[in-house]
């Protein structure tokens, strides 16, 4: 299994994680009954860490789809070199530290963090091209 291949599995089970962890936070802010229901009635998004977490998640939702697309098509065509390595494990790690950060409330790190992400779909991307 190649590297890219690899980083595409951890960072599937990075968001079932999220996941896990984003219902957790939702079940600790608005109990078991509203987690069992069918949600009908509105409710405003979810604050502290909880929230954060909730969001971490749906970000990594935002960005996966194009990460797994670029992996996929790179190990399909051949086209893996050490850049699409590195841009693997640059998206599966900057992701993972993306979720304490956030959760932490850091702001600028955050970015920084999320733009390493990018980067790394982008060094998958470049071979494509």
């Amino acid at each position: 299994m190649t590297v890219e291949l690899q980083m595409l599995a951890w960072s599937v089970a990075l968001g079932l994680l999220q996941v896990i962890v984003a219902a957790t936070g939702m079940l600790g802010q608005r109990g078991l009954g509203y987690a069992a229901s069918p949600r009908d009635d509105a409710r405003g998004p979810m604050v502290g860490i909880a929230g954060r977490l909730d969001r971490a998640q749906h970000n990594l939702m935002e960005t996966f789809a194009f990460f797994a697309a670029v992996v996929l098509a790179d190990c399909m065509l051949q086209r893996h070199t050490a850049t699409t390595a590195l841009g693997a494990q640059l998206y599966f790690w900057a992701r993972l530290v993306y979720v304490p950060v956030y959760a932490l409330g850091i702001p600028y790190l955050r970015t920084l963090i999320w733009t390493a992400s990018i980067v790394g779909i982008v060094m998958l991307l470049t071979p494509l091209l």
